[in-house]
């Protein structure tokens, strides 16, 4: 599939069938995430893929969204940020936030180019998350990502925002691009 076909198509998905995909392809989802820019070559993700059903009803307990426990398995992001941090003090956290989205972009495009579907999940209760996955306090849970086939296939309208909404030129407001003036011109 291209690349901008890819892009223009990714969707959430918040229904999911029965059927269970093949673990290994969300495996390769995930392999594609170490190829995201890191500050200092620092590796701050990890991943952790559930399949227990009374595991992932307690994720969609955590994040008050019912549809989670009905996809066959949830993918759970986390940063651990002591490298990045220890190298570039209090930038480090935002950096390992930007290598996060940077990261889970490329995961959420391998999702569609293999015909799976999942949502990005924010919003949730961090400490049911963590203590649901054992996973230590000073680990930040980034996101939650249920993984499955669509249950509806349904296309969707890519959300179309007008590049002239959040496009400026030379500096903030400025929605005109002006060639710069040389010699010749004048």
């Amino acid at each position: 599939m291209h690349l901008g076909t890819v892009i223009q198509e990714r969707k959430s998905v918040r229904k999911f069938s029965k059927k269970k995909p093949d673990w290994r392809d969300i495996i390769e989802c995930i392999d594609v995430t170490r190829f995201a820019p890191m500050a200092g070559n620092n590796f701050s993700l990890k991943f952790i893929i559930v399949d227990d059903p009374k595991t992932i009803q307690k994720l969609a307990d955590a994040s008050q969204q019912d549809f989670i426990a009905t996809a066959p398995y949830v993918v759970i992001a986390c940063t651990d940020s002591t490298r990045t941090v220890n190298a570039y003090k209090e930038r480090g956290e935002m950096y390992c936030r930007q290598q996060a989205g940077a990261a889970i972009q490329n995961f959420l495009l391998r999702i569609e180019e293999k015909n799976l579907s999942t949502c990005w999940i924010g919003h949730f209760v961090d400490s049911l998350v963590k203590e649901a996955l054992k996973i230590p306090a000073k680990i930040h849970v980034e996101a939650l990502f249920p993984v499955g086939f669509d249950a509806e296939n349904k296309k969707t309208r890519p959300l179309k925002i007008d590049l002239d909404n959040i496009l400026y030129f030379h500096k903030y407001g400025n929605k005109r691009m002006t060639q710069p003036k040389n010699e010749m011109d004048v």
